[in-house]
């Protein structure tokens, strides 16, 4: 098939994207990128919060090449939508109730203080994922949820992370995951890939509290604890190991000020270089050596397209198609099905 008469009839289907194709290089599907956005949260030396910063303090890189900020926000004031997904397997049963009880002071605090278009979701995860509420301000609503909560053996961490990072993906303002839980992942259909990648198409800033009552490492998912951070470090969020109670609820202060202190930053990828992975390394310093920035990993953007794909017709864009909301967006992935079809959250 010719390229030439493959183009005008995606060109109906595709009118966002130019394909610029050459003798000498490999096509390029071209993506009408509007806005990346990034949340960030600044620390010195001493490990305390720095919101005083202003937009020169920053320097941004897309793929190695510096780029220019379009717009920067200190302590934003955009709304937040908050899903937090706890874990109530078997293994959560004596501590559930301990959990939820900082779930539930956490959530009043929240949206006490914060912008009052601030809203939670609560989502529990077992061997199926429920979601207990949607997005909303009454805090009864979701301590009736909470309390009402039992352990179940089975963890599907991965599951839950993609379903409420889809569900939280067409929000607008700014999207945290708070996930509480004890360990690894057990009984879940998606990986941790897949999880992640949802994670990242929707923006959304993961902040894991993991409550291991175990402190040697026999007994201990290590593996579990290990995906936890990285999931933490490749959306900018970062990871807590509170025992119980008030070192818990230390966690959750911890994370509101982080909330409260963030810096958002946006820009228009320019001359960026492209490799055939559609996903994009952000890197985000500061001019002063001694304060420490915590921000995403990366986005998913342009790619390179092999000539052999386009030739054949099979123009697989992957993750990098934008969708709405000024923000780069790919395809969601296939959600899995969970096991029990009774209050289970599906999208």
């Amino acid at each position: 098939m010719r390229v030439s008469g493959i183009i005008p009839r995606l060109s109906c289907l595709l009118s966002g994207f130019v394909f610029v194709l050459s003798a000498q290089e490999e096509p390029t599907i071209r993506v009408n990128v509007q806005l990346v956005r990034i949340l960030a949260t600044v620390k010195d030396r001493t490990g305390a919060l720095v919101g005083s910063l202003d937009k020169s303090d920053f320097e941004l890189r897309d793929n190695g090449a510096a780029q220019q900020i379009a717009t920067f926000e200190r302590q934003t004031e955009q709304p937040l939508s908050v899903a937090i997904l706890i874990d109530n397997s078997g293994s959560t049963a004596k501590d559930l109730k301990y959990e939820t009880d900082s779930v539930t002071r956490f959530v009043r605090v929240l949206l006490h203080e914060g912008n009052p278009a601030d809203s939670v979701g609560l989502y529990s995860f077992n061997y199926q994922v429920v979601k207990q509420n949607g997005f909303t301000r009454n805090t009864q609503a979701i301590d009736r949820s909470l309390k009402a909560l039992r352990g179940e053996a089975g963890t599907s961490l991965y599951d839950a992370v993609l379903l409420a990072s889809r569900d939280i993906e067409d929000r607008q303002g700014r999207k945290i995951l708070v996930v509480v839980t004890d360990g690894g992942d057990t009984t879940s259909r998606a990986d941790f890939r897949r999880a992640v990648e949802a994670a990242q198409l929707a923006d959304a800033v993961i902040y894991p509290i993991l409550v291991v009552p175990i402190t040697n490492d026999a007994g201990r998912n290590t593996g579990g604890e290990n995906a936890l951070t990285t999931m933490a470090l490749r959306t900018g969020g970062r990871v807590f190991q509170p025992s119980l109670g008030a070192e818990m609820d230390k966690a959750f202060d911890q994370i509101i000020r982080d909330l409260r202190t963030q810096y958002l930053l946006t820009f228009y990828p320019r001359d960026v270089p492209l490799t055939r992975d559609p996903f994009h390394t952000l890197q985000v310093t500061l001019r002063d050596p001694s304060l420490h920035v915590v921000a995403r990993s990366g986005y998913y953007g342009e790619a390179l397209q092999s000539a052999q794909s386009v030739e054949s017709g099979r123009i697989s864009v992957g993750p990098g198609v934008g969708q709405g909301d000024e923000t780069m967006r790919a395809k969601k992935p296939p959600s899995p099905k969970p096991a029990k079809p009774a209050k289970v959250y599906q999208d």
